[in-house]
This record gives C-alpha cells, structure tokens and sequence, in this order.
C-alpha cells in the first residue's frame, strides 16, 4: 500500500536531480512511498539520471517523461499530469533542484498528521542554499507549533520551503476559486491551514536551492516579473477573501499591502540603479572621449 506519494517536477537539473532522488530512496519508514518524477523535455543528462534510479528502484521512482516542454504550452504539471497518477494518502512536494537531508522526515511528518487529525498539511524548517552556500533559513518559527491560517496568508509564498510541504491527498485535490487561480504551493499552504491550521515541525529537514537557471526564483528576480505575479496574487486573495466569508479580511489587505510597498520600494530602487548606471557611463565618456569609428 502507498502511504505517501512524492511528486517532483524537473527540468534540466543535470547537477542536482541525483541529490533529490537520494533524497527520496534513502527514506526510512514503515510504509510505502511512491515518487513521480515528471522531467519536462530535459535537454542535458537529467533524464539518463532518473532512468537510472528508476531501473535500480523500480518499486518507490515512477517518471513520467514528456517529449515536448508542457510549461511552456501553460500547463500545470501537478495538476493536469500528476494528479491522476496519485495514489498515496498523503502528498509531498519537493523540486527536481532541491532535495531532503533528513531519512525520517516523512516518517516524521505523517506521525505528526496522524497525531493532529484536525491538521491538513506539515511543514518544517528548511536550508537556503545560494551559490553552493548556506544563505539563511526557511523557518518561520523556532518551535514546532501549529501555524495559525492568518499567519500563513500574511507570509506570502515564501513562509516555508517547497520542499517542506506534505499534505492531505484530499486537500491536494481541492480546487476552490481561489486555488484555480494560483495553482501554486502558496495557496495550497493556505487551503491546508484554513481548518485546523499549519503544523509545522522546527527540525531543518531539507535544502532549498534559488537563483538556479530556470528556477522559479530566478524567474521573479525582476521587478517586472515580481509586480506581475504580485497582481495574480492579490486577484486570488480577494477570491480567498469571498471564499471564507471575510473572516481573513484584515490579515488580506495587511498582505496586499505589503506587495504594494515592495513594488514602490522595487521601483525606487531600480530608478537608483538606472541613475547611477547613467551618471557612471556620462562620466566614463566624458573622460575617455568620443570614440571615433573610420570605415
């Protein structure tokens, strides 16, 4: 029997799918576990990789190859090409660039879940590895506790690690209005704490990897991209908003709020930089003097 399935989505993650697929066969626990391994047209060594773990582990590496890159036609990987294949209990996230350090932490996490029945989803603490160093750390609190809803809407989508999530297989599945709109770990750290809350686990239990190629924090590393999801993201809270009745009304704005400061301020610091490039080149020219091309 399947207790928990583990979906991890990759592409061209040659350097360090190796390290998230140790990370899942090197799981001890007393049930089973499946992970369904989607690799999106990979150009490089990622698919040899994980056709190599999965001859060597057939019963726990299930991949799913594509052909052609899905992401780029808009479609939702989890959603539209995992789902179904679904067959656990219980639903663990963790992306082809990141992986688990910690042999026990499914164990962990679903005797955590089973001890608090009116819990959906667990996370933990998790490492933030930039450049090949620790950078900081994903742990919004320095104890385990049940994490209020509130305090999950206010802490946005960096409030836990991807790779830290396990959830409810029927909460996973739930696609309320405000989850059509995003279909992203954000708002299923909210569906999973509206109703009993966030459990969430001090123990640092995997690594988050950012600013990778092709990585979803490389993709929001510029302003315009930032304000862009910012406006899909306050578009999905004020769903959110009218979808619990206004009880997370104040705690909402308190978020819209805060992206609305972080676009300002973005935006002040990008005229800085614009400026002080501008002044930089004016003065560099004017001390080198024009240059002059004969053809």
């Amino acid at each position: 029997m399947c207790k928990v399935t583990v979906l991890c989505c990759t592409y061209n993650h040659e350097a360090y799918i190796a390290d998230a697929l140790e990370g899942f066969v090197r799981q001890e626990a007393p049930f089973g576990i499946e992970v369904l391994v989607h690799d999106d047209a990979s150009t490089d060594r990622t698919p040899e990789i994980i056709r190599d773990y999965a001859a060597r582990y057939p019963d726990r590496i299930k991949p799913v190859f594509q052909q052609e890159n899905q992401y780029s036609k808009g479609v939702v990987i989890t959603r539209d090409i995992l789902v179904p294949l679904i067959r656990g209990e219980y639903v663990a996230l963790c992306e082809g660039d990141d992986c688990w350090i910690d042999p026990r932490k499914l164990q962990k996490q679903v005797a955590a879940l089973e001890a608090h029945p009116e819990a959906d989803i667990c996370t933990h603490a998790a490492a933030v590895i930039k450049k090949g160093r620790l950078w900081k750390y994903f742990a919004p609190s320095l104890r385990s506790r049940i994490i209020p809803a509130s305090e999950v809407i206010l802490g946005g989508g960096n409030f836990v690690a991807t790779g830290s999530i396990l959830c409810r297989r029927s909460i996973y599945l739930e696609e309320p209005p405000f989850r059509v709109i995003c279909h992203n770990d954000y708002t299923l750290q909210i569906l999973g704490s509206l109703r009993g809350g966030m459990l969430y686990l001090k123990d640092c239990m995997s690594l988050y990897r950012v600013f990778l190629p092709g990585s979803w924090t490389l993709a929001h590393k510029s302003r315009e991209a930032r304000v862009r999801f910012h406006v899909i993201d306050k578009e999905m809270l004020r769903s959110l908003d009218s979808f619990t009745g206004g009880i997370y009304t104040d705690v909402i704005h308190r978020r819209m709020d805060l992206y609305d400061a972080e676009d300002k301020h973005t935006k002040r610091i990008t005229r800085l930089v614009r400026s002080i490039r501008k002044g930089f080149i004016r003065a560099i020219y004017f001390l080198r003097g024009p240059r002059i091309t004969t053809y």
